[in-house]
């Protein structure tokens, strides 16, 4: 027995001189709590039954009693052997154990419109696209509502009848009986699918179905600032619901090409610039690429090899706000190759020229430590 070593009182948590009424009320919030319908704890099943057999025993003013002087062992000895069924619902529990007319009264029970699935789709944009957002047509294939049946599902000129299966309750329903009380057993009726109708004739153009597949062409708007992988959400374009249900919804995934010129990194945008070796001495105004469009900005004379320039409010626009990313150019300097004898000449009288302390250099003499430092940072 499931209970062997548990007091019933403490299951159910009422006193020893709880009455009818409170038991059937404790009874009732336990099993709520853990029916395995309800509750997702790995053991609920075992705690509901133990509940369950407590329920039984308390519930039974003759077990009841003899419980109470005698214990686990005055119940095995009488021959109590707790019963453990497939109770379905909680309202058939509650009318099995609790004494409720299962049939009385009983209405056939509404079945729920069906929402319709979602769909999913996936476009490709440019980094541009996502700079300054664009609409895109997205192609898409969902089943929308039958003209020729209205989305009943019935053939035009007829309509529903009650499903002599279930008498129009969309269940069915068997009781078993024996000596410890009813059990009921339900399940949803096979030949109407629990909506207690069937139809006359079904609608030639959808089968019965209410729906058709259709070709259908969403124009969707994305946002600027959007991110690769980011989904947009299109409410009520998705499948329609079967026999009238409400409409699913469409999810459209959101690609960003690479673009070879820039690496983006959240709103922020990082691209190099070539420079030459007198553009880097002497400074100049050299054209940057942007998003949107060429930015002219200007190289300070003695520019190093992977400096960087930071243009403030020439990234990505923020998805959620109004603030822009920055945009990082790091400073290449290329050095001239293949020289002939007269750029070779020019060269080495300008290296006679130039003092070792023109060469940026720290206050001790030393080198100045700005490449390791901008080495260990690309390391990192």
């Amino acid at each position: 027995m499931a209970t062997a070593e548990r007091d019933y009182y403490e299951l159910l948590g009422v006193p020893r001189d709880a009455d009818e009424a409170a038991i059937k009320r404790a009874f009732r919030a336990r099993a709520r709590e853990l029916h395995p319908d309800v509750s997702d704890d790995p053991d609920a099943e075992a705690r509901f039954k133990e509940v369950v057999e407590a329920y039984e025993v308390l519930s039974d003013p003759e077990r009841r009693s003899t419980y109470d002087r005698y214990g686990h062992a005055g119940l095995r000895r009488g021959g109590f052997q707790p019963t453990y069924g497939d109770f379905g619902t909680l309202a058939d529990l509650f009318a099995a154990f609790l004494g409720d007319d299962l049939f009385a009264g009983m209405t056939p029970r509404r079945r729920r419109s069906t929402r319709g699935g979602d769909v999913q789709a996936v476009v490709e944009i440019s980094l541009e696209d996502a700079y300054a957002g664009t609409t895109v047509a997205v192609p898409v294939e969902v089943a929308a509502p039958c003209e020729r049946c209205g989305a009943t599902g019935a053939e035009p000129g007829t309509g529903m009848r009650t499903c002599a299966t279930c008498g129009g309750v969309g269940a069915v329903r068997r009781v078993s009986r024996n000596v410890f009380g009813s059990f009921v057993h339900e399940r949803t009726c096979t030949d109407c699918g629990g909506a207690g109708r069937v139809l006359e004739s079904p609608c030639t153009a959808c089968r019965g179905e209410g729906r058709v597949v259709v070709q259908r062409t969403l124009e969707v708007d994305v946002p600027p600032g959007i991110h690769d992988g980011q989904r947009i959400r299109i409410r009520g374009e998705g499948h329609s619901g079967r026999r009238g249900g409400d409409s699913g919804h469409a999810f459209v995934l959101v690609r960003v090409r690479p673009d070879p010129r820039f690496v983006r990194d959240g709103d922020d945008l990082h691209t190099a610039l070539q420079l030459s070796m007198t553009d880097a001495a002497l400074g100049a105004k050299v054209p940057v690429p942007s998003p949107a469009g060429e930015v002219e900005v200007e190289v300070p004379p003695g520019t190093q090899p992977g400096e960087v320039l930071v243009l403030e409010g020439h990234g990505m626009p923020s998805l959620n706000g109004s603030r822009r990313g920055d945009l990082y150019v790091r400073l290449d300097v290329a050095i001239p190759t293949g020289l002939d004898e007269e750029q070779r000449r020019l060269l080495q009288a300008f290296a006679q020229t130039v003092e070792p302390q023109q060469y940026r250099r720290s206050g001790d003499g030393q080198p100045e430590d700005g490449f390791f430092r901008r080495l260990r940072s690309a390391l990192r």
